[in-house]
């Protein structure tokens, strides 16, 4: 692929949107090797055309994986996705909890209730407490790193 200046404007763009490839250069398929419409750089394009590779041309798993430079486990993983969500099961999502699981907003506004009413409450009788109203074990720094964002 030639390199111009839309060119850097459209990999800006996908860094931007989070879909920007990170290995174009493992991408062995002939459609991204033969035909410019045809981005190795463009995450979304590139797993739709795996999946499509695979279910329509019919090609096995571990050649499709080899020709975009992938494993079998992220293959499987992507189609997966694909499968159950759509096209939105192609973008990219971040690893991880979306939000706290033990400390909640509830706890958090028990936590400052109890302050408020009882201002000298230790650490460990605010725990005791918390433990027994909401059966969760935690940290008094888990509670007060929760406190400061919320705050923000």
């Amino acid at each position: 692929m030639k390199y111009t200046q839309s060119n850097k404007q459209k990999e800006n763009y996908l860094q931007d949107h989070g879909v920007l490839n990170p290995h174009p250069e493992r991408v062995q398929d002939e459609l991204f090797l033969a035909n410019e419409f045809f981005d190795p750089q463009d995450l979304l394009q590139v797993r739709y055309e795996m999946i499509r590779r695979h279910q329509i041309d019919k090609v096995s798993v571990l050649d499709t994986s080899k020709q975009f430079g992938i494993s079998r486990v992220t293959f499987y993983q992507i189609a997966g996705l694909y499968d159950s969500l759509g096209l939105i099961g192609l973008v990219p999502q971040k690893p991880g909890p979306k939000s706290p699981t033990k400390c909640t907003e509830e706890i958090i506004e028990f936590v400052k209730q109890q302050r408020s009413q009882q201002p000298d409450v230790t650490w460990e009788d605010l725990i005791q407490e918390l433990y027994e109203e909401f059966g969760v074990s935690l940290h008094r720094r888990t509670i007060e790193r929760r406190l400061a964002s919320v705050k923000k």
